[in-house]
């Protein structure tokens, strides 16, 4: 079977593809290398990909690549290519949104209806439920979005759900809550904090770092997503992907000092337009349907993720 990841440069989308070569599948790639972060890290992300026979890789825009380079081959998608962040969607920035997010997301919708594609698996977002009161957050919540990034993520994921109903292409939803481990990306909150730490350089904190998340270990994430790609009873579904540890910022701040043994001045930041309180998953339809059961706490993944941090020190402070 082959597979076609978008993104496969990004933080999850190089280790969903590492993961479906060790277990034997062929993988295209395609990435268009945006410059939202350093293309040398992404280039580092593929390294391993690179050196195995059965990967290879198409440097494109989804809009731009042609139907046969994209899916010629290729029985399952996953789709993880997007624009990130939810405090850069606001203003003409949108239009970027719009393109990565909601455009690239019907095209491949449109090509796998075309051209007989048996799954899309779409990689959504907790930031879909918007700034809800209402824990756990279950797929059946009302979502209500705040801020352009949960938008087009919400769009795209209504797109996937209309093309299964209409034309009966197979295709999965899967919301990530706050997703975090090696490779991370250098603007995510983790990623910056232990930067900080190590380096005796300042954290800027957005709020009163009261506000909570379900944090959930890239790994986890990788066995979900292709657990998504291939149990049958999955398809036409939408499911919560949480890691089931749901602490406040400042948690995660004592956490990291107690693991790195260092500190960093804090610098309190209005809390950004767009951002929410508090995330929690309620996970029990993955549970049931995927399998899902997350391996990693949240200390032990954190400590994996400082490891990982000092090793690239070298290389961050060059990009």
């Amino acid at each position: 079977m082959q597979f076609l990841v978008t993104g496969v440069a990004g933080f999850i989308g190089s280790q969903v593809a590492e993961r479906l070569l060790e277990l034997g599948y062929q993988v295209r790639g395609i990435d268009c290398f945006t410059d939202y972060y350093s293309r040398r890290l992404k280039e580092l992300n593929l390294a391993t990909c690179r050196d195995h026979a059965g990967f290879s890789l198409l440097e494109q825009d989804i809009l731009e690549a042609s139907p046969a380079s994209l899916l010629e081959g290729v029985q399952v998608v996953i789709h993880l290519a997007a624009q990130a962040g939810v405090r850069r969607s606001w203003g003409a920035n949108f239009q970027v949104y719009t393109h990565n997010n909601l455009l690239s997301t019907q095209r491949l919708l449109e090509l796998g209806k075309e051209l007989g594609l048996k799954r899309l698996v779409y990689a959504s977002s907790s930031s879909v439920y918007g700034d809800t009161r209402d824990l756990p957050m279950r797929e059946q919540s009302v979502c209500w979005p705040v801020s352009p990034y949960g938008v087009s993520k919400l769009a795209a994921e209504h797109l996937c759900t209309l093309y299964h109903k209409n034309f009966g292409l197979d295709t999965v939803s899967l919301r990530y809550f706050t997703v975090y481990g090696p490779r991370q990306r250098p603007d995510m909150a983790f990623h910056r904090f232990i930067r900080a730490q190590i380096e005796g350089t300042g954290i800027r904190l957005y709020g009163d770092g009261g506000q909570s998340r379900d944090f959930t270990y890239v790994s986890d994430i990788v066995e979900a997503t292709i657990a998504a790609a291939l149990i049958p009873e999955a398809r036409g579904g939408i499911f919560n992907i949480g890691g089931g540890s749901r602490v406040s910022v400042n948690q995660v701040i004592a956490m990291l000092e107690e693991i790195t043994g260092q500190q960093a001045p804090i610098e309190r930041l209005a809390v950004a337009k767009g951002d929410v309180r508090d995330t929690e998953a309620d996970t029990s339809r993955a549970r049931a349907v995927l399998g899902f059961d997350p391996r990693y706490d949240l200390k032990k993944g954190l400590a994996a993720e400082v490891a990982w941090v000092r090793q690239m020190l070298p290389v961050l402070r060059e990009v």
